[in-house]
């Protein structure tokens, strides 16, 4: 199991590294804009699932959501639908204190339920394409339950708690306001910074405050869906974003600062 965990992340890496293959000014989609699935909701009592109610044929990658502090999932609903529409099944901890991340994993437990049984979901989800986000004391909480070697890649929005960078296993996007005065810059920073045994990005805002990522994500709602198509899809376009010595990221003014580490193609 292990072995089968290490070589998708490898896969994974060697993905958000690869260089040349879609040219760096092509065509960008919108990854802020609605993807095509209708989404279904449905609210457990320890966690929210969204999801395409017409998932098709395959299996769906998966997305565990961490909630800010006293927040929970109705604070960030259009987010999570976008998400959905874009063809993930997305599992948010019900609680407003996730920072462990363990209320995180126990999604995963949820899905894994699901994807055994008759319903719409059963034989649907793809519990090896695992992705854990969240925004403020759910961002800790993504770095934490990224630890664990069955998330691949994390995505952690203006992460504020206990959370250490260095014990994540795939690569990562962190994700910080240039007005944010509850969770600095400085402080995500430090994050990203511990995480040089992975891919890592540091992407920085412009304007946005702790407050941007709530109800439909604002400015982060279309970078994000980006990295999830990048990472958990093998997307060639959205990666183009990230990757590559011209990445369509680099230089894009919507970032008051956009940083690479050197698993990420940086300096």
């Amino acid at each position: 199991m292990r072995a089968r965990w290490s070589s998708l992340v490898v896969a994974v890496v060697a993905a958000l590294s690869l260089v040349g293959a879609v040219p760096a000014r092509a065509a960008e989609p919108d990854w802020s804009r609605p993807g095509p699935h209708e989404v279904a909701v449905e609210v457990l009592p320890a966690h929210t699932l969204f999801y395409p109610k017409h998932p098709g044929p395959g299996r769906r990658p998966v997305i565990l959501w961490g909630n800010g502090t006293a927040a929970i999932p109705l604070f960030y609903v259009s987010l999570l639908r976008h998400w959905a529409g874009h063809g993930f099944v997305v599992a948010a901890a019900n609680t407003p204190m996730s920072g462990t991340g363990r209320e995180m994993l126990a999604g995963l437990d949820v899905l894994a339920a699901r994807d055994a049984g008759t319903g719409l979901l059963g034989g649907r989800i793809d519990l090896r394409r695992v992705a854990a986000s969240g925004h403020s004391q759910g961002g800790a909480g993504a770095i934490n339950a990224a630890a664990d070697p069955r998330v691949v890649t994390a995505v952690p929005i203006q992460p504020g708690g206990r959370a250490d960078g260095a014990r994540l296993r795939g690569p990562a996007l962190f994700l910080a306001g240039e007005k944010d005065s509850i969770v600095t810059p400085a402080e995500v920073r430090r994050y990203f910074d511990a995480a040089g045994q992975v891919p890592a990005i540091y992407a920085e805002l412009r304007g946005a405050d702790h407050f941007t990522p709530l109800a439909d994500g604002g400015g982060y709602r279309g970078p994000t869906t980006a990295w999830l198509r990048a990472t958990l899809l093998g997307d060639a376009r959205a990666r183009a974003l990230f990757s590559g010595p011209g990445c369509g990221y680099c230089a894009d003014p919507r970032w008051s600062a956009f940083v690479r580490n050197a698993g990420a193609g940086g300096a």
